[in-house]
């Protein structure tokens, strides 16, 4: 019965640490989640100020500058944020899930190694991927890297329309998937205020509206990847808090296993200190 309590009680030191792993994880998470929201209001006032911007250019230069609508059989790039790193449940998935790339008409974009990971398991084509950043810091980076890969592909004819899907999810509800539509802009979705003092432009207004559409799309990849980023570490505090509640559950039940071992070490004890008396008395 020693050995069968020495045994648990090792077991018991293992789920514990397991248990400290678990709570260290799921604050990271907690922690780079709330980072990321608290990005997310600077990069929505910094694309609200660009879409202002790209309004006021299109009144001033009238309607030629409106970007030609996508042909029907133009590709589309749709850039799909994973997960980067594991213990995020079924994340990734529902993303593939909801891309929709049953179209052969689509070029997947992929940022997320476990997405990656994933992808490939399915057979999907991928055009381009890359890692999701540990830190929401090196967003804007990656967000640089998205576009150079988008560019280069446009520049060749191949891709007319740009779409990006991300999770998102809100402090206490489930995760839903989201699709943002980057290129080409729809110029009615951009406010047109009037000025009394029209702004002064030192370059064509077609050149001002590019170098705008380029910053805007920058903006909307970084808002889209801190979502997702806030998304995935949203999914590891889930899945931490499950895998936390099932190790006190377990632990609870060795606890009173071990309480019940160490009951019947003390009453086998007792037993035989009893016994041995009662064998000295008669012997005397």
């Amino acid at each position: 019965m020693t050995e069968r309590l020495a045994d648990l009680n090792a077991r018991i030191d293992g789920i514990r640490q397991l248990g400290a792993v678990v709570r260290a994880m799921r604050g990271m998470a907690a922690a780079r989640a709330q980072q990321a929201r608290g990005q997310l209001a600077s990069v929505d006032a910094y694309a609200a100020t660009l879409a202002g911007a790209i309004g006021q250019a299109l009144l001033l230069a009238g309607d030629d500058t409106r970007p030609a609508p996508a042909g029907p059989a133009t590709r589309r790039a749709l850039v799909v944020f994973c997960a980067e790193q594991g213990f995020a449940g079924p994340f990734s998935a529902r993303l593939l899930d909801a891309a929709d790339l049953h179209d052969p008409l689509v070029d997947l974009f992929l940022v997320g190694s476990r997405g990656r990971m994933l992808a490939r398991e399915r057979g999907l084509r991928v055009i381009w991927s890359d890692a999701m950043p540990a830190q929401s810091q090196g967003i804007p980076k990656l967000a640089e890297r998205i576009c150079q890969a988008l560019y280069s592909r446009m520049a060749t004819g191949d891709v007319g329309r740009l779409e990006a899907l991300h999770g998102h999810s809100a402090l206490g509800q489930p995760m839903t998937v989201e699709r943002l539509a980057l290129f080409p802009l729809d110029p009615a979705a951009f406010p047109r205020a009037g000025r009394r003092m029209p702004p002064l432009l030192n370059l064509p207004a077609s050149a001002l509206l590019a170098d705008l559409a380029t910053d805007y799309v920058h903006a909307q990849l970084c808002r889209a990847a801190l979502h997702a980023f806030a998304a995935e570490n949203e999914a590891r505090m889930q899945a931490m808090a499950t895998a936390g509640g099932q190790i006190d559950r377990q632990l609870g039940a060795l606890q009173a296993t071990q309480r019940i071992l160490r009951q019947d070490e003390i009453t086998a004890e007792i037993i035989e200190l009893a016994a041995g008396e009662t064998a000295s008395r008669a012997g005397a």
